[in-house]
């Protein structure tokens, strides 16, 4: 018997419905909702994930104007393309899309983003008010995780939660909000020593480090909940996850890849757009 699938696409519906009642009655009161993606790549990946993202938002109601800069934008065209972003009321939210050029920083050029705005999380000062428990625009996949634990109702408080990735996109985050919801909280990384040993004995899992197939089933308890945030792209188009199929067999739920964290964080990108339009 294999691990329960713990689909996002649900949650993903019932965020869109929502979005999209909160949307129209912001533009029946005349402040229709505005969401400005600025990218700076010719990244197959990323160009793929921005049309997306735009579609998702005509859906819902959302305006989604795309800035195409180009990979060859320096990091002073970005910021200041940016702070005119942040100072036009007409813009709720802002994302930067990775990758960049190179020689630009996501965290230096996402200070240009003012923190009302920075509806993925991506500016450092936002990463500071969650660490906080302040009011703050989480990373929209951080969130994710979170949010898909609540909706298929694992419980989470008191509970030994993994993460494994330590990036400020992911795995920070989402060890914020994992804490903030009572679990007892390790952040795994490249030099964890025994990693098996410490994701065995956690109850729930968090693969966020883009290494395919980098957790097998020696690494996840019996029983365990594991979220799989990897999108690691195969050779013939599709996508895979950090953990391997195999883990099915010892873990108790399990997130698919495709088609679980992916839908949610899309969906909450634009849920905190409209929340930053109602701000």
């Amino acid at each position: 018997m294999g691990a329960v699938v713990l689909s996002g696409r649900e949650l993903a519906s019932e965020l869109r419905e929502e979005v999209t009642r909160r949307a129209a009655a912001l533009a029946q009161r005349g402040r229709p909702v505005r969401l400005a993606v600025v990218s700076a790549t010719d990244d197959g990946a990323s160009a793929w994930y921005v049309r997306s993202i735009a579609s998702a938002a005509a859906r819902v109601g959302i305006v989604c104007d795309v800035l195409e800069l180009g990979p060859q934008a320096g990091p002073e065209r970005i910021t200041e393309t940016l702070r005119t972003l942040s100072a036009d009321d007409e813009v709720h939210g802002i994302i930067l899309q990775t990758p960049l050029p190179a020689g630009a920083a996501l965290e230096d050029l996402a200070s240009a983003i003012v923190p009302g705005k920075d509806v993925d999380g991506a500016n450092p000062l936002s990463l500071g008010r969650l660490a906080a428990g302040l009011p703050a625009f989480a990373p929209a996949t951080a969130e994710a995780v979170v949010r898909l634990l609540e909706h298929h109702g694992v419980p989470t408080a008191g509970r030994r939660a993994a993460v494994v990735g330590r990036s400020t996109v992911v795995g920070k985050p989402v060890a914020h909000l994992l804490l903030d919801r009572d679990a007892t909280v390790t952040v795994c990384h490249s030099r964890t020593r025994e990693l098996a040993e410490v994701t065995r004995a956690a109850d729930i899992v968090v693969a966020a480090v883009g290494r395919a197939g980098l957790l097998t089933a020696d690494h996840i308890g019996a029983g365990a909940t594991v979220i799989d945030v990897g999108t690691n792209p195969t050779a013939d188009g599709g996508l895979v996850g950090d953990v391997d199929p195999a883990a099915a067999e010892r873990a108790g739920a399990l997130t698919p890849v495709p088609g679980g964290v992916g839908p949610v964080t899309t969906a909450l990108l634009l849920r905190h757009t409209v929340q930053a339009a109602e701000g």
